[in-house]
């Protein structure tokens, strides 16, 4: 039951065929027309799963070229076809290999080639248009991604700070799909921020819908951590882990998948801060995370993470009662404006040694 995907999909198989060329035109040494190409578009609001809805076949192919005639020795171009896809798609072929990628509405990705038209050079025989099965990958963009284990409050903290309304259950497997939001600030600054559906032990290596998720991870620019304050548990078949265990399982998930994912920026909120008790685990969470090297002793070897995620900022916040979410809010957005600072400067400092050296 945990894992069916919901109605959501994140790649799909297209095959794509150029058009093929017009016949050229022996006696009178006419061309053939070009056969169209197929290209993919990006745009707003679209989803994989409305090109799956629309073109059941998977199927897009362009116009053929038009045949060259003595009323015109030139044939026309075959007609295009376009095909709308969502934000944030890598283009694989075949074998895997990513062979573009359309982040921005409008962006274009030409999918297949149409053939040449029949011309003197083909002994005026026209040309088949390229053909190829393609991979449509989709990777959410976001500022932000949100990462927790199952249940840590991920889903209700992004309807708290955002306009997103996730669907929100009160079982372990809460959430199935992405889910992307903005925050809104006075300004009008936007912090898009996308909420991972809950990673388990293991993720890593594919359980659960590791791979899936962690590959939306690699997009976000940083990483909000959420943790249950009380702790967490999975299952009654599985261990009971303590927030600072949590954290520390996170980064050892994220770190067996890619390593640099644990060099992105990180904050880290505490949630759930209106249940009793939470003001000494709290207490004691902090001691653990000023010295997590100090602790790791209460750990088995394999929980272990080579490197441990280092936090910005700390928050408690409770989505329940609203506290420590304004302040969330800035701390995200303190953080997002310093590495966007960043980048400008070292982009200011490339710039610069390029007119020294030149």
């Amino acid at each position: 039951l945990f894992y069916q995907y919901g109605n959501f999909i994140d790649d799909l198989r297209l095959y794509v065929r150029g058009g093929t060329g017009g016949m050229g035109y022996p006696r009178l040494g006419g061309e053939g027309g070009r056969g169209g190409d197929v290209w993919f578009v990006a745009r707003e609001k679209t989803t994989l799963k409305s090109i799956r809805d629309r073109y059941p076949q998977k199927r897009f192919v362009a116009g053929t070229g038009a045949n060259s005639s003595v009323k015109a020795l030139k044939g026309e171009k075959g007609k295009d076809c376009e095909v709308h896809v969502p934000l944030g798609i890598s283009v694989l072929c075949g074998d895997g290999k990513q062979i573009g990628e359309l982040n921005a509405a409008g962006e274009r990705f030409l999918a297949a080639r149409g053939g040449l038209g029949g011309s003197l050079a083909t002994n005026f025989m026209p040309c088949k248009g390229q053909r190829r099965i393609v991979h449509l990958d989709l990777k959410l963009i976001a500022d932000v991604g949100l990462v927790g284990f199952p249940n840590a409050g991920k889903s209700s903290l992004l309807s708290k700070v955002s306009h997103a309304k996730p669907e929100i259950a009160n079982y372990a497997f809460t959430t199935i799909q992405p889910e992307l939001g903005k925050i809104m600030y006075a300004d009008y600054k936007q912090i898009s921020v996308a909420d991972l559906p809950g990673l388990i032990e293991g993720a890593h290596a594919n359980r659960g819908m590791g791979h899936k998720f962690l590959k939306h991870v690699e997009r976000t620019k940083q990483l909000l951590v959420v943790v249950d304050i009380s702790g967490f548990q999975l299952s009654i078949k599985t261990q009971f882990r303590t927030a600072f265990e949590t954290i520390l399982l996170l980064a050892k998930e994220l770190e067996l998948y890619k390593e640099e994912l644990l060099t992105k920026p990180a904050l880290l909120a505490i949630n759930k801060m209106d249940l009793p008790c939470a003001k000494d685990n709290l207490n004691e969470l902090l001691k653990q995370l000023q010295n997590p090297r100090d602790f790791l002793h209460l750990l088995e070897e394999e929980m272990i993470p080579a490197n441990t995620l280092e936090f910005k900022d700390i928050i408690p916040i409770s989505t329940y009662t609203g506290e420590g979410i304004e302040e969330l809010k800035a701390c995200i957005r303190k953080s997002i404006d310093e590495d966007a600072e960043q980048e400008n400067e070292e982009y200011r400092k490339k710039k610069l040694l390029l007119l020294q050296t030149s």
